[in-house]
């Protein structure tokens, strides 16, 4: 039996942050219960409420068949929800899916850290926090409206020790309002001088779905628009945390993650690879290595949908030849592993020699053997370099 990855969206924030464009909003805690009651229900119905909106997936080889290794519960701030809710969500998968529970991740901010919240999450079987830390600078915190400060980070690590929880990993943003050389050299030491087992490194995105890129676009000055870094400067931040994290015993092993041995994000690696996925939750995505599709964002919209035993489901997508290489490409190559460049020519017929030669004594991509990798040097323009070999693959039917 192949091994199958559950994402749960829990669409909750305390606030919302100024760079933040996720569909997330602040609301009662009253509305939490029956949001973890729709999602154990849209857990127990998967199958029908999937069939009404299309989904129709070979019952000998879909992601029903597989059994569920690694959780995620992301957000949002899944941490705001009473341990109860979490427990039932977890509860439901073992009792509707075949389970075999390897990596458990909860996402969390330092705040809402608590020892006896600790305690109900190991026992319910989460053996891995990843944290909304973003910096570990009071005065960027403040600036991007985030609610914890550095001591609710140091306060929170050794209750999460103390539960018996020894995966933890920080979230760090290059690029924040008001971040300089040597702040982004503070957080960076400070990160590692606490030990996370996984660290990783976001570049701040600029775009009109949060109040800050919006600002920002319109020339303004609100949420410390004009004390962004440059892009230039963003991207020194990443070379540097490169540097200091490879020197402290970190492997970087994707784009923006590093991990000290043994201690990948399984569930991430599964997007990557393209490896089968089921989402619940309001605007949780789905893939069965042919389709993908996707709920509904709005959380008051899903839970009525499901709470009536109607499909959430928004949108579905059936992967064409094409569409699947370029997914290939934008996903495999985030891994520093590299992909099989073999195996993709034989899987969709398609001839790469001459435009992977050509970036390749340009110094844009490697190959050694089959096995085709962007270089650590280039990481921080990756998204460039992809797009360039992508418009040079042939198109396949």
């Amino acid at each position: 039996m192949a091994n199958l990855g559950v994402y749960i969206q829990v669409p909750f924030c305390q606030t919302k942050c100024t760079y933040c464009n996720f569909h997330t909003g602040v609301v009662s805690p009253g509305r939490f219960a029956p949001y973890a009651e729709a999602v154990c229900r849209e857990i127990r119905e998967h199958r029908g409420l999937q069939e009404s909106a299309g989904v129709t997936i070979s019952q000998s080889t879909g992601p029903q068949t597989h059994s569920v290794d690694t959780v995620y519960i992301g957000g949002g701030t899944p941490s705001l929800l009473e341990p109860e809710l979490l427990t039932q969500m977890l509860q439901a998968l073992r009792t509707n899916f075949e389970c075999s529970f390897t990596e458990v991740t909860l996402e969390a901010d330092p705040e809402t850290i608590e020892a006896e919240k600790a305690a109900q999450w190991a026992a319910a079987g989460f053996n891995r926090i990843s944290f909304g830390t973003q910096s570990f600078i009071d005065e960027e915190l403040k600036a991007a409206g985030r609610m914890h400060r550095r001591e609710d980070i140091y306060r929170a690590v050794p209750v999460l020790h103390a539960a018996g929880i020894r995966g933890i990993s920080f979230d760090l943003i290059a690029g924040l309002p008001k971040q300089t050389h040597a702040s982004w050299r503070k957080s960076l030491s400070e990160a590692i001088g606490l030990g996370p087992e996984h660290i990783s490194i976001y570049m701040m995105e600029i775009d009109e779905g949060s109040r800050l890129g919006l600002e920002v676009l319109q020339s303004g000055s609100r949420y410390s628009a004009k004390d962004l870094p440059s892009e230039e400067t963003m991207a020194e931040f990443y070379e540097l945390a490169q540097a200091e994290l490879k020197s402290a015993g970190y492997l970087q092993y994707e784009i923006s993650n590093w991990a000290k041995p043994g201690f990948e994000s399984r569930h991430n690696l599964k997007y990557w690879q393209r490896e089968p996925y089921l989402g619940f939750g309001a605007g949780a995505h789905s893939f069965s290595g042919s389709k993908r599709w996707a709920n509904r964002h709005d959380a008051a919209a899903y839970v009525a949908a499901i709470s009536e035993g109607q499909s959430a489901i928004e949108s579905v997508d059936t992967l064409t030849s094409a569409l699947a290489v370029e997914e290939e490409f934008f996903l495999g190559l985030r891994q520093l592993s590299g992909i099989d460049l073999g195996r993709i020519e034989r899987e969709y017929g398609v001839r790469l020699v001459e435009t992977v030669g050509e970036l390749a004594s340009r110094g844009m991509v490697e190959k050694h053997g089959d096995i085709l990798r962007l270089p650590a040097s280039k990481l921080s323009v990756s998204s460039e370099i992809i797009v360039e070999l992508l418009r040079a693959v042939p198109v396949v039917a």
